[in-house]
């Protein structure tokens, strides 16, 4: 005999100052959680891009054990490399980097200057585009005002070089407790999942495990190539400075999708304060560099492995961006891969969704024709 909802209401118990309590206990939980999270945000995100360069180098852990090297010393013969890498490019690139960065601030307010010139020149031939003017001039004061502030800014960052080197030492000292003996982490990991769901939680970490080495080796090789092929087109095309330019494509490639937009803005100001004709041909170049990259690098190097939809990577750039800055648009992609993962794992497969038969339905709710010939109000 089924019970009435009347029933079930008198089953349950009206709600009593006890529930009240508990309620307002987890909400006052809840907000102190969220609290400390957001205080700790810089920890969890060092912690976080730790954990990913740790699955990222793992592998490599495991095949110099193969070849009957012990784990902690693959450990500090691989990190040792990493270093030296990383001391060299510090010394060779960052320079640089950096001198052309302040004269490309120091350039700005001219910059500005020369856009100004053309958009007048735009105007004189139509008439209807004056009304932009002021608002040009505006953007270039504002814009001259600030470059020697920012340039400043830049100055003073080398201020801090003193805690970048703190956070640099500590991340490198965990990287190599976690890197010589992950085990202990991954056990604590299964113990805390209960019993009915500790394959689920293996298969979760397998296969993140496996989507965050090919996204570490998509960037890597995606970055070097865009970034190369970036500078040298714009080299060749007389937009300067392609070195700073490459170099920035390259790291744009740690932005999902907006990267590369990001880095367009930069290139093409530069263009267009040297004269119209270099603006297209600059934005030729962004343009063709990209369609390779999409249509081609990223396919062949990242293949199956990275099934995400664009549109959850952007959400979860921006929304990742949003909550914890640069570091956190960074992380965006693992966090995307480990949220499906987990979708997948905990809710989707127990389920054994018919996918075939959602495509089929799909596609004829996306056809608008079939939709209204379908659709019974």
């Amino acid at each position: 005999m089924t019970s009435t909802p009347q029933q079930q209401h008198d089953e349950l118990g009206p709600f009593t100052y006890r529930d009240a309590r508990r309620l307002l206990v987890l909400i006052v939980l809840l907000i102190a959680g969220w609290i400390l999270v957001r205080s700790l945000v810089p920890v969890l995100l060092l912690f976080g891009i730790v954990f990913l360069v740790a699955m990222v180098l793992n592998p490599i852990v495991v095949r110099l054990e193969r070849r009957r090297i012990s784990r902690p010393v693959g450990v500090a013969l691989l990190l040792t490399v990493l270093v030296s890498i990383a001391v060299l490019i510090g010394a060779v690139v960052v320079p640089a980097f950096a001198d052309q960065v302040q004269g490309l601030l120091r350039q700005a307010p001219h910059a500005w200057q020369t856009i100004r010139g053309h958009i007048a020149d735009l105007a004189s031939r139509y008439p209807s585009l004056q009304n932009a003017l002021p608002q040009a001039d505006q953007i270039a004061s504002a814009i001259g005002a600030q470059a020697g502030a920012m340039a400043n800014v830049l100055l003073r960052s080398t201020l801090g070089l003193v805690s970048g080197v703190f956070v640099f030492v500590f991340a490198v000292l965990l990287l190599i407790f976690v890197l010589s003996n992950p085990r202990p982490l991954v056990i604590g990991y299964l113990a805390l999942v209960p019993d009915r769901h500790r394959d689920k939680a293996r298969r979760t970490l397998v296969r993140l495990m496996a989507q965050m080495i090919a996204w570490a080796r998509g960037v890597a090789i995606n970055g070097v190539i865009t970034g190369f092929s970036t500078g040298l087109l714009l080299w060749i095309v007389g937009v300067q400075p392609a070195f700073l330019f490459g170099v920035l494509a390259f790291l744009g490639e740690f932005l999902p999708n907006i990267g590369p937009v990001i880095v367009a803005f930069p290139v093409l100001f530069v263009a267009l304060s040297i004269s119209v004709t270099k603006f297209w041909l600059a934005l030729a170049a962004i343009l063709f560099v990209q369609q390779i990259e999409v249509n081609f690098l990223v396919p062949f190097i990242l293949g199956k492995e990275m099934r995400l939809n664009p549109v959850s990577i952007l959400f979860f750039t921006l929304a990742m961006g949003w909550m914890f800055g640069l570091a956190g648009a960074i992380l965006a992609l693992p966090a995307a891969a480990l949220t499906q993962i987990v979708i997948e794992e905990f809710y989707l497969r127990p389920r054994q969704i018919d996918y075939a038969a959602l495509e089929r339905e799909a596609e004829r709710i996306v056809r608008t024709e079939s939709a209204h010939k379908n659709f019974d109000p």
